[in-house]
């Protein structure tokens, strides 16, 4: 389909608060035909929950927000900010234009103002219950990017048996694409790490090659 060559989506993901949740996003990533995951501020996360995933789906890493908007306009992407919001327009309403990133908050407090600033547009998830206030943010990017898919017309994936058929794992990831780091950078970085860790964002588990290196290997250079 003409569309699918042309329609991409992406997930931003900026401070959310249980970095397992980035490894179970991806496992929604590639499930829904992401193009890649962008991460914002700090680099390492678990990738529990993810089955595999990581493997099938890009990663690419940004110490602000400022810098992930400039990649996404270079690629003529809106970015759409998954919140309630007063203007926010329910998300099966497909109000998609072009290749569209969505931008997933902190799961306690939803998007900060400057996560909001950079953001085109809104869409929320109509909820029929009443046994919730929101819904936790793997469930949220699993609906909204299958809304988005159907709207794009992807191609569904092929299925054997009740299971849908599993691609063969890429090539290991180099680091292509990868950040290259600079003596600003690092101080950036460290910087985030250090405000993320007093704002309880981030576990800080000490423990040498459990995420970093893994990064080593997702994200491109």
């Amino acid at each position: 389909m003409e569309n699918e060559k042309k329609l991409e989506s992406f997930v931003l993901v900026h401070n959310i608060a249980k970095r397992h949740n980035v490894g179970t996003l991806a496992r929604s990533a590639t499930a829904f035909g992401v193009s890649e995951m962008i991460l914002v501020g700090r680099r390492d996360f678990n990738a529990f929950g993810s089955h595999g995933s990581t493997s099938h789906v890009r990663f690419r890493h940004f110490h602000s927000l400022a810098d992930a908007k400039t990649f996404l306009k270079e690629r003529d992407c809106d970015i759409c900010g998954v919140e309630i919001t007063e203007n926010a327009v329910a998300v099966n309403e497909h109000p998609f234009k072009r290749s569209t990133a969505f931008l997933l908050g902190n799961e306690g407090t939803g998007l900060s103002a400057k996560e909001c600033e950079i953001c085109d547009f809104f869409v929320y998830i109509p909820q029929y219950g009443c046994g919730t206030a929101s819904l936790n943010v793997t469930v949220a990017a699993s609906i909204v990017l299958h809304q988005f898919g159907v709207w794009a017309g992807f191609s569904e994936r092929t299925r054997e048996g009740n299971k849908f058929i599993v691609a063969e794992r890429p090539f290991k990831q180099a680091k292509k694409n990868y950040c290259m780091e600079t003596s600003e950078s690092v101080a950036e970085e460290r910087r985030l790490k250090k405000e993320n860790l007093s704002n309880g964002f981030f576990e800080d588990t000490g423990k040498e090659g459990s995420t970093s290196n893994l990064l080593d290997t997702l994200f491109d250079d």
